[in-house]
């Protein structure tokens, strides 16, 4: 979803949603941040938590009003052609991206670190521009940039700070469709090339942070920016990657993903304004209660067509490769 006038929020329901929006994710990534840097540690089972948590907190609901607010965005009423189109739209994608897991694992896990790093990334600056009023990054330049930074930050950081953890994942993912074709993406894990990656994204990071310094005619919305783009710099570089994605994804993408459909409900956007942010929030758990059901469902039936090579190799039955299963 693109940042339209549409989606702008009006000042009194603006209000409501800073709190609702900044004060958890601001908080959570406060504390973990300090935690860490104090030295604290978590057993990798707990870490896991607020990503299983995320199957029904935000995670998946987040997402799952997408197909009514296309029509929202347009200032129309969702109807049953609206909605199959977008649901259609949708099965179609999500097939087709499902099916490539199954024939080339490695190239569909780099897909879906892009797709999220410039979900997320358009995410963040949704929420700089309608609820902050962010004048530094109204021109299209400003905006490609932003969205690279900010999605940068939960897709890129940890995998320079913590290379071991983000091979585990990717290895863990890649392996159930093909075993050893996690190996296609070693080059990424290289220290030359980590090291590259690291300075190509600190100078885009400084460089898009002074352009929006000199262009902004209202400092403080720059400053909310700049300090959450470096306390995320801080809170992914410290937090083990799978705790800090899990409360980032719950607490910061989702809340602010929520915000934006809440928007252009005229519905709780009077709720909003009239200062009842339960109630809008009532309303979305309304609307994303079918399709996080569905969700649900879909993702039972893949869990049980996805290979597991480790189960097959205890029980002493031959691996099967992608290949035959096609």
């Amino acid at each position: 979803m693109a940042v339209t006038d549409r989606s702008l929020v009006a000042r009194p329901a603006r209000e409501t949603l800073r709190r609702v929006v900044f004060v958890p994710s601001w908080v959570a990534t406060l504390l973990l941040s300090a935690l860490f840097l104090a030295g604290a540690s978590l057993s990798p089972a707990l870490q896991y938590v607020p990503l299983v948590l995320s199957v029904v907190v935000f995670g998946l609901p987040h997402g799952a009003v997408d197909h009514l607010a296309v029509a929202r965005t347009r200032g129309a009423r969702p109807d049953v052609r609206a909605v199959v189109r977008v649901v259609g739209l949708y099965v179609v994608l999500g097939g087709a991206y499902a099916g490539l897991w199954f024939l080339a694992p490695a190239t569909a896990f780099v897909l879906f670190i892009a797709l999220t790093w410039f979900h997320w990334g358009q995410g963040d600056l949704f929420s700089l521009v309608a609820l902050v009023d962010a004048d530094h990054v109204r021109s299209t330049g400003q905006r490609v940039a932003t969205v690279v930074v900010r999605g940068g930050l939960p897709m890129l950081v940890p995998l320079l700070a913590f290379p071991a953890w983000y091979r585990r994942v990717a290895t863990d993912l890649v392996d159930l469709f093909a075993p050893g074709a996690t190996a296609a993406l070693a080059v990424v894990f290289r220290p030359d090339v980590r090291a590259g990656l690291a300075v190509a994204y600190a100078t885009v990071l400084v460089a898009t942070l002074a352009v929006g310094y000199a262009r902004a005619t209202d400092r403080t919305p720059w400053l909310v920016d700049a300090g959450e783009t470096l306390g995320l710099v801080v809170y992914f570089a410290l937090v083990p990657p799978v705790l800090a994605i899990g409360v980032y994804f719950c607490l910061w993408h989702s809340l602010r993903h929520v915000a934006r459909l809440l928007a252009v409900d005229d519905r709780a956007a009077t709720a909003l304004r009239n200062r009842h942010p339960a109630r809008a929030l009532g309303r979305f758990a309304r609307d994303a209660a079918p399709l996080t059901v569905a969700s649900l469902a879909l993702l039972t039936g893949l869990a049980v067509l996805v290979p597991d090579p480790h189960r097959r190799s205890r029980s002493g039955s031959r691996s099967i490769s992608c290949s035959s299963l096609w």
